[in-house]
């Protein structure tokens, strides 16, 4: 087992990671699949346990990850590549409908790797496609933030959404205050209490503390 695979296997056991499924399972159907339609092609970056692959719906599917041990969580219909993410080289220009990464961004090295990273995913999605992505927050979870050993680049939505836009997109939707600092923390457990909580944003704007960015490279 490499470094990585030890690091995210201390970070998610077995237990953790069943619970997350189901958790993120809400989350795709209750609130980000408003956003890929059925026949979409779907390019999840930084994919991690595939979660989020897994359980939104979509025409094709496609998922990157450094870690290769990542491909072994996906089903047959999710094709995954095992690379770094910042180099989509072996994705064609103008051929992804959604891009989509959760708490990703702050695991690159530099801004500046972030800033190339964002120009090579506005080169694949399709003129009027979307960038959905979801990121702690350090604007609400200052301490936390640091607790985990690989986040370098310190975010916040609205640096975030600057990013986004030297990179040349519109921006579309952004939530500063969506769900907790991480699935292991106060987001309810239970699917029935997760479908609850999506429900009444109120709570949002009290434990949330990950924002959301939707942005869109422009149709023309």
């Amino acid at each position: 087992m490499d470094r990585l695979s030890q690091l995210y296997a201390f970070r998610f056991p077995p237990q953790v990671e069943k619970r997350r499924d189901a958790i993120w399972r809400v989350l795709c159907t209750r609130f980000f699949q408003r956003y890929v339609r059925d026949n979409d092609t779907v390019l999840e970056l930084g994919c991690g346990h595939g979660e989020f692959i897994r359980n939104i719906n979509a025409g094709r599917k496609i998922a990157v990850d450094i870690n290769p041990e990542a491909g072994s969580r996906l089903t047959s219909a999710i094709e995954f590549h095992a690379a770094d993410a910042t180099d989509l080289s072996f994705v064609d220009s103008a051929s992804i409908d959604v891009c989509f990464s959760s708490n990703f961004f702050e695991h690159l090295p530099s801004k500046s790797v972030l800033d190339e990273f964002l120009s090579e995913a506005r080169r694949v999605l399709k003129p009027g496609g979307r960038y959905i992505a979801m990121q702690p927050n350090l604007r609400y979870a200052p301490g936390e933030y640091w607790d985990y050993y690989d986040h370098v680049i310190p975010l916040t939505d609205r640096s975030c959404a600057e990013a986004f836009a030297k990179a040349g997109f519109d921006l579309i939707e952004i939530i500063d205050r969506f769900v907790p600092f991480s699935t292991t923390s106060r987001l309810p457990q239970n699917p029935a209490l997760v479908r609850l909580y999506l429900a009444c944003r109120f709570a949002w704007r009290v434990l949330g503390r990950q924002f959301v960015i939707v942005a869109g490279r422009p149709p023309h």
